[in-house]
């Protein structure tokens, strides 16, 4: 794990260096994706369970990380700094110190995620009937996050759309279905878990993902700047939509 964070901080310096030549903070999110999906491979790698197991969280750990670093670096290359960070920048004044620091944390952070990982690489057990469970939450979570990062990334491809909120596809049932859906993906890790003498490390991936997403950096932040940049249209899909877990929408009076 130490080894985790010091791969992680020096990861997050050469990033902090390149936003500050770019001002562009966005690459803060493609490195901790990378991190987190590398610290998988690499505990893997490292622990000293079962092989067949660690071979799992290797592929399931490493696919996830690459593909929403992969995702996510295709917006940070093609479209302005999110406005989540412009408003930090404006608000900390363009501070580096303050930028430094943030992504600093990033790579504390990465440690954090990849507990579930520990747990996992050290188990000594296959864990039997959990083992098909843990591939079938981690595609279904995989995929429903793919699949609406997709639905959003082409309603906002399209011009006419500029100033609306998408209600397409997933979205129409949940404000934040890529958000939920990587959420549920971190179950995955648990199932993997099971037999491992540190099995309950493997908790931290659902449950402070759960709160960084709800109360932290994900919903409140994310919202904040839809309002915004949107307004009343947000307002009303605010008032009709589940926040989190998809459900069917709410009639509005608009």
């Amino acid at each position: 794990m130490l080894l985790v964070w010091l791969l992680a901080a020096v990861m997050m310096t050469l990033g902090w260096q390149w936003q500050r030549r770019r001002a562009n903070a966005g690459i803060v999110d493609v490195l901790w994706a990378a991190g987190v999906g590398g610290s998988a491979v690499l505990l893997a790698i490292t622990g000293s369970g079962t092989p067949w197991t660690r071979l799992l969280l290797a592929v399931l750990g490493g696919l996830w990380g690459s593909r929403l670093a992969v995702h996510l670096w295709r917006r940070v290359r093609g479209e302005p700094e999110d406005g989540r960070y412009r408003n930090l920048r404006a608000h900390w004044h363009g501070s580096q110190g303050k930028f430094f620091a943030f992504f600093q944390l990033q790579a504390v952070l990465i440690v954090l995620f990849a507990l579930p990982f520990a747990a996992v690489a050290c188990n000594p057990h296959l864990p039997g009937m959990w083992l098909p469970a843990a591939v079938a939450i981690w595609l279904l979570g995989v995929i429903g996050e793919t699949v609406a990062d997709a639905q959003l990334a082409r309603f906002r491809h399209n011009p006419a759309n500029k100033g609306r909120t998408c209600r397409e596809g997933l979205w129409r049932y949940s404000r934040h279905p890529n958000y939920f859906f990587e959420w549920l993906h971190w179950f995955a890790y648990l199932c993997l878990a099971v037999g491992s003498p540190i099995a309950w490390l493997a908790w931290a991936g659902p449950l402070v993902m759960y709160v960084f997403l709800r109360w932290i950096s994900g919903v409140p932040y994310t919202e904040a700047q839809a309002l915004r940049s949107r307004g009343d249209d947000y307002r009303d899909y605010q008032r009709s939509t589940s926040m989190l877990i998809p459900w069917f929408p709410k009639r509005t009076q608009r």
